[in-house]
């Protein structure tokens, strides 16, 4: 029932409309294991970091089922660091700065206490990264889901597109697929991607929820309307890690059960949001995961008498 989650475990500085902050832990894969760990155990966590790295970071994730061995610490460079400032309307953003540091240099490996996980997570790489680590696997995994971005659509197209054909399950938004297929609509988009290899395609919306798409279905998830939203960095990560957590816990790869990994990977990026980094996700209850994913079911279930 492990789960491994490969991607950066970094630092970022977030300026929003309703505050900032000069420096937090942030990285896909640590908001992958925030989330997931709540679901699964053990996560098994593939990144780099750098010696400005607090051990007080990693014991934390350590007790909460996240194992580190496939995590290189670089002694004499620092973590990769990113910051950005938002926009009123939060979806769109201004990258200020990124220091690439010890990521420019990551060769991820699996360890072999890794081998045969049923599931793999692969974060938002290089695909050329992502790739390497799914060569590595002595045994597929029941369920490999890959995270990309625009920024490789420009500039390593080629390998993404062989990436397509070697996993089950594609995570990107509304632009990203848009961009991916020159298509418009994202029922056309989609059907081009599930043509390049995927089975399943999540396309993230944002505030306006996320589509499912397998074969000829479709299910859409509403997004929760919250009253106040500090911060988006991570919440795509965190879906993520909240979709694999369930899938993971359930070992059910339907398209039924995607359904519900949806709404649950919904509701812990909901919690996300809430406050800067991933200062929600640390401080989270099992109770209060379980009445925010009662909160998605009561959003898209009704009863109605037809007269």
């Amino acid at each position: 029932m492990s789960l491994i989650s490969v991607g950066t475990m970094a630092f970022d500085a977030i300026e929003t409309p309703f505050g900032k902050t000069d420096r937090i832990v942030g990285g896909s894969a640590t908001y992958v294991a925030y989330a997931a760990s709540n679901f699964v155990k053990p996560v098994q966590q593939i990144s780099i970091i750098g010696n400005d790295f607090d051990q007080s970071i990693l014991d934390d994730l350590t007790r909460r089922g996240v194992q580190l061995d496939g995590v290189e610490r670089v002694p004499n460079q620092p973590s990769f660091f990113w910051s950005g400032r938002y926009h009123m309307d939060m979806n769109t953003r201004d990258t200020l700065v990124t220091d690439l540091n010890v990521l420019a240099n990551f060769n991820p490996q699996v360890p072999a206490s890794y081998q045969g996980a049923e599931f793999l997570m692969l974060g938002n790489l290089m695909p050329k990264l992502q790739k390497q680590v799914i060569d590595q696997l002595t045994q597929r995994p029941k369920l490999i889901v890959m995270d990309t971005m625009n920024f490789w659509m420009d500039i390593a197209m080629d390998d993404l597109l062989v990436n397509l054909r070697m996993i089950d399950v594609l995570l990107v938004n509304d632009s990203e697929a848009r961009q991916l297929t020159n298509e418009f609509s994202l029922v056309k988009a989609a059907r081009k991607i599930l043509d390049m290899g995927p089975r399943f395609l999540i396309i993230k919306k944002g505030e306006h929820g996320a589509l499912l798409f397998h074969e000829n279905h479709v299910f859409y998830a509403p997004a929760l309307p919250l009253e106040d939203v500090f911060d988006p960095t991570g919440a795509g990560d965190t879906f993520a890690g909240g979709f694999m957590g369930h899938i993971a816990k359930t070992r059910d790869i339907s398209f039924d059960n995607m359904k519900t990994a949806i709404i649950v990977g919904s509701a812990m990026a909901s919690f996300c949001v809430e406050k800067f980094g991933p200062a929600r996700l640390q401080e989270l209850s099992k109770a209060e995961i379980e009445e925010r994913v009662q909160d998605f079911v009561d959003l898209v279930q009704f009863d109605i008498d037809l007269v």
